[in-house]
């Protein structure tokens, strides 16, 4: 199952036509689409599904839905074995 998972948009640019950032997800950061969510910005959290922003969360909903997904085990569903080590640490 694909769930879409919090995440904080630590960097933003604009790359050949496309809004991409960089969203931090605990302790791992991946490269997002931000096209979906164009009102969002650095600093922001949003909810990324395979890859693509497609929602904008305040920060309070977005700890406590990662919360929630850690602890039904989603997460390590969501992210390859090696990295699902490093949601331990908070999304801030």
């Amino acid at each position: 199952m694909c769930l879409a998972i919090p995440g904080k948009i630590i960097a933003a640019v604009d790359c050949e036509n496309m809004r991409v950032g960089r969203v931090q997800f605990g302790g791992i950061v991946r490269q997002v689409s931000l096209d979906f969510v164009p009102e969002a910005d650095v600093g922001d959290y949003v909810m990324v599904h395979v890859g693509f922003a497609i929602s904008r969360v305040d920060a309070v909903e977005a700890e406590r839905t990662y919360k929630l997904l850690q602890e039904m085990g989603m997460l390590e569903q969501e992210l390859p074995p090696a990295e699902s080590e490093l949601t331990e640490s908070k999304l801030q």
